[in-house]
C-alpha cells in the first residue's frame, strides 16, 4: 500500500535524473566548454552530478509529499467540512473585498495572487464537499496538474540552464537572480532572441506526454488514500531524507573538478541559484573585462591626492563642529521638482528649500534600489556587480560616513520608519556602529498612521526631532541619517494633509505627502536651539522607476540633492556632473574635516575633482565621463555610447541622452577608466581593504 504511494516519486525522480544526465553530456561537448576531460574525469563528473541530482530531487519532492499527506476524506465530514469551507469563503471575501487587507498593503499583484489562490481553494473544496460522487475525479485532475507542474519545471529548467550555459558557460549565478528582478527587460530579450512559440509548444507537449505516462502508471494509488500510520511513515521518511540532503549538499559543493568547467558541470543548477540568491555577489574577475590589477588601481587613484587608497584628507581651516542630518528620500526622481522642469507643483517645499541651498543639479544615483542609495551615501564607493554590500554577509566593520563622524565625537544613528530588518538594513548599520531607531522604538501614541512599509513620514519626523533634542540636551553633536518610507507603493498616508487623498494611492500623492512631511520637520527643527548649528543634506536614494529602452537609461538615475544650513551654506547651483558617492566627501570638505579616508567618492570642490558618475544595475556597470557612457557587462562585453545634451533656459532643466546604437570604436582610455573603477572596487572589497 505505502509502496504504491511512492511510485510518483520514483517515476519523477528517474525522469529528473535522465534529463540532468542528458544536460551534463551536452555541457561536456558544448563549444563554449573550453576544456577536455579524460574518461575518469567524465566518470567523476557524472557520478558527483548524479548524487547532486538525487539530493536536490529529494528536497524538491517534499512538496509532493505534503500533497499526499493532506489527501483525506475525513476533512469533508460534518461539521468540520462545513467549518473549513466557511473559513475559506471568509478568507476569499477578505482578500477580494476588504480595502485595507494585509495583501493589498504590499501593492502590486500580491493581493490578486492571494485572491485567486483562496478563490480556487474554496471552489475546489466546495465541489468535493457537496459533490462526493465526483471527489475521485476532481482529485485525479488535481493530481494530474501536480505531476504536470513538476514535469514542466524539470524540462523548463533544463532548457533555461542550456541557454544560460550557452551564454555564460556556467550554472546559475547572480545573473539568473538578476533576470528575475528585471522581468520586463528579460522577457523582451527572450522574445527578440529565441523562437519562443515553437520552444514553449515543445516544452508543454513533452511535459503533457511525460505527465500522462506517469499519471497512468500511478493514479491507481489514489483510489485508496493513505491512513494515519502510513502518513506518519511518509512524513518521518521525508524529514529524515530532507535533513540528510541539506547536510550533504554543501559537502558535495566542496568536491572540485580539475577545472572550473568540470566543477560547474557536476553541480546542480538549483543549489547554485539558491547560493547566488543568498550570497548576492557576482565574481567580477570571472565575468567582466580586466586589466593588470596594479595598473587598474593606479588609473583609478589618479583622481586623489595623494594617489593612495588610504590617504589623509587635511584642511588648513579649523574644523566646524556642526550637527548633520542626512535625509535620504525614497524613490525621488529629479523631475518631480519644479527646478528640473516639473509643472505639477507636487514638491513646493523642496523647491523653495533648493533656492536657499547648495543644489547639485547634475547628480546621478548609483543604482535603482534603496540599498544602493544607502550604500552610496554610507560607504561612498561605486556600485559592484551583484547585490548591494548592505545585503551581503561581509557587510560589517566598513569605512563609513558614520565612522568618520564617530571619530570626531559625534553620536551616530540610523532612523527608519519601518522595521529595519527589511533589506538587511539593521544588520548593516548596527554592524558598522550606528544606533538604530525604527518602528520598534515607537510607542502606540506616537503613530498616527502606518502601512506595511512603516509609520508615516510625519510621525518619523516627530520622532527624529525628539531624538535630536535628546542628543542636544546631553550636549552631544549628532549625525542622524533618516530614510523616508511614505513615497513607496501603496502610497498611502493620513487624510487631510495634502490635496491628493491617500485613498488615491498615486505616486504624485506619495511625493507630495513626503514634501509635506519635510516641511513639518523643518518647521519643528527651526524652533530648536540646535537648528542653527546643523547642516541638512537632502537627497534621493534612487529614481521612481528604472525601466527604459536602453540598458542604463540616464533619466532614470538623475536625482535631486541639496545641502542646506542657514547662515552657513551659501545658496548656489553646482552644475558639474557628479555621483551620489561624492555627496558626503563634499560635506566633509565643507565642514573642513581632516581624516584618514578610504572613500572612493570625491569632494566636488577639491582642485583634483573629475566630473563623472557611476550608474549600474545588478550586472551592467556604467561610467559617465567626458560626454560618453561606457558600459561593461558579463561575458566581458564592452559598449560605449556618445552622449548628447539638451538644455533649456532653466539651468537645471536639461537631460543627457544617448542613441541606442553604440559607437563603433570605443575610446580605449574611457574603457580602461571604466574597467579600473569596477575592478579596483571589487578587488578592494574582496580583500577587505575598504574595512576600517
Amino acid at each position: 500500500m505505502l509502496l504504491s504511494k511512492l511510485k510518483p516519486f520514483l517515476h519523477l525522480g528517474i525522469f529528473y535524473v535522465m534529463i540532468s544526465l542528458m544536460l551534463r553530456v551536452v555541457f561536456i561537448f558544448h563549444p563554449i566548454t573550453a576544456a577536455t576531460f579524460g574518461f575518469m574525469e567524465v566518470l567523476k563528473i557524472l557520478t558527483v552530478g548524479l548524487l547532486n541530482d538525487i539530493l536536490v530531487f529529494i528536497l524538491a519532492s517534499s512538496v509532493l509529499a505534503l500533497y499526499f499527506l493532506f489527501l483525506s476524506d475525513s476533512k469533508f465530514r460534518r461539521p468540520s467540512g462545513y467549518l473549513i469551507f466557511g473559513l475559506l469563503i471568509l478568507a476569499f471575501i477578505y482578500t477580494a473585498f476588504v480595502p485595507g487587507n494585509i495583501f493589498k498593503q504590499y501593492g502590486g499583484s500580491v493581493a490578486i495572487i492571494a485572491m485567486i489562490f483562496l478563490g480556487l481553494k474554496a471552489l475546489l473544496f466546495g465541489l468535493m464537499l457537496f459533490l462526493p460522487e465526483k471527489r475521485v475525479k476532481i482529485r485525479n485532475v488535481l493530481y494530474f496538474i501536480t505531476i504536470f507542474l513538476y514535469t514542466v519545471l524539470i524540462i523548463f529548467n533544463a532548457v533555461s540552464e542550456y541557454f544560460f550555459w550557452n551564454e555564460f558557460g556556467v550554472r546559475y549565478n547572480f545573473i539568473a537572480v538578476d533576470y528575475l528582478i528585471y522581468t520586463n527587460e528579460v522577457i523582451g530579450n527572450i522574445l527578440e532572441s529565441y523562437p519562443v512559440v515553437p520552444l514553449f509548444l515543445a516544452i508543454f507537449s513533452l511535459s503533457l506526454g511525460v505527465t500522462w505516462f506517469i499519471y497512468k502508471k500511478t493514479k491507481a494509488g489514489l483510489l485508496t488514500l493513505p491512513n494515519f500510520t502510513q502518513k506518519l511513515w511518509l512524513l518521518a521518511s521525508f524529514v529524515f531524507l530532507c535533513g540528510l540532503s541539506l547536510m550533504l549538499l554543501p559537502k558535495m559543493g566542496e568536491i572540485k573538478s580539475e577545472n572550473t568547467f568540470g566543477s560547474e558541470i557536476q553541480a546542480n543548477g538549483f543549489p547554485k541559484f539558491f547560493h547566488a540568491f543568498t550570497h548576492n555577489e557576482l565574481d567580477y574577475f570571472q565575468f567582466y573585462p580586466v586589466l593588470n590589477q596594479k595598473l587598474a588601481e593606479q588609473n583609478f587613484l589618479q583622481q586623489f591626492e595623494p594617489q593612495l587608497l588610504s590617504r589623509p584628507v587635511t584642511s588648513e581651516t579649523p574644523e566646524l563642529k556642526k550637527n548633520v542630518v542626512l535625509i535620504s528620500i525614497e524613490s525621488l526622481s529629479a523631475d518631480f521638482l519644479e527646478h528640473y522642469g516639473n509643472n505639477q507643483k507636487i514638491m513646493p517645499f523642496m523647491d523653495s528649500l533648493a533656492d536657499r541651498s547648495l543644489m547639485f543639479t547634475n547628480l546621478y544615483a548609483t543604482g535603482n534600489r534603496t540599498v544602493r542609495g544607502l550604500e552610496a551615501l554610507t560607504l561612498c564607493i561605486p556600485p559592484t556587480a551583484g547585490e548591494s554590500i548592505i545585503k551581503r554577509i561581509d557587510n560589517k566593520n566598513k569605512f563609513t560616513t558614520g565612522s568618520v563622524f564617530k571619530s570626531k565625537g559625534y553620536d551616530v544613528k540610523f532612523l527608519y520608519g519601518g522595521y529595519s530588518y527589511f533589506d538587511n538594513m539593521a544588520d548593516f548599520y548596527q554592524g558598522n556602529g550606528y544606533e538604530i531607531v525604527d518602528r520598534n522604538n515607537f510607542k502606540p501614541e506616537e503613530v498616527s498612521f502606518a502601512n506595511v512599509w512603516g509609520v508615516a513620514d510625519e510621525d518619523m519626523a516627530k520622532k527624529a526631532i525628539s531624538e535630536m533634542n535628546q542628543e542636544a540636551k546631553a550636549g552631544k553633536l549628532f549625525f542622524h541619517h533618516w530614510m523616508t518610507v511614505s513615497n513607496h507603493r501603496p502610497f498611502t498616508y493620513p487624510e487631510g494633509r495634502i490635496d491628493i487623498p491617500g485613498t488615491a494611492k498615486s505616486r504624485e500623492g506619495g511625493v507630495k505627502y513626503t514634501d509635506y512631511s519635510l516641511r513639518k520637520f523643518f518647521e519643528m527643527a527651526k524652533k530648536e536651539d540646535w537648528y542653527k548649528n546643523t547642516v541638512f543634506v537632502i537627497i534621493a536614494d534612487h529614481c521612481a522607476s528604472s525601466a527604459g529602452k536602453t540598458e542604463l537609461p540616464l533619466e532614470k538615475y538623475r536625482i535631486p540633492a541639496l545641502i542646506f544650513s542657514e547662515g552657513f551654506i551659501k545658496p548656489q547651483k553646482f552644475d558639474a556632473l557628479m555621483s551620489q558617492i561624492d555627496v558626503m566627501p563634499t560635506l566633509f570638505g565643507l565642514l573642513h574635516f581632516s581624516y584618514q579616508s578610504k572613500f572612493l567618492g570625491q569632494d566636488v570642490f577639491a582642485k583634483q575633482f573629475v566630473p563623472k558618475a557611476y550608474i549600474a544595475t545588478y550586472q551592467d556597470l556604467g561610467l559617465i565621463k567626458d560626454n560618453y557612457l561606457t558600459l561593461i557587462s558579463p561575458t566581458k562585453k564592452v559598449k560605449q555610447y556618445a552622449l548628447n545634451l539638451q538644455k533649456s533656459d532653466l539651468p537645471a532643466n536639461f537631460k543627457l541622452y544617448y542613441d541606442e546604437n553604440a559607437v563603433k570604436v570605443p575610446k580605449k582610455s574611457l574603457v580602461d577608466d571604466c574597467i579600473s573603477v569596477y575592478q579596483s572596487t571589487s578587488f578592494w572589497l574582496k580583500n577587505k581593504l575598504l574595512n576600517k
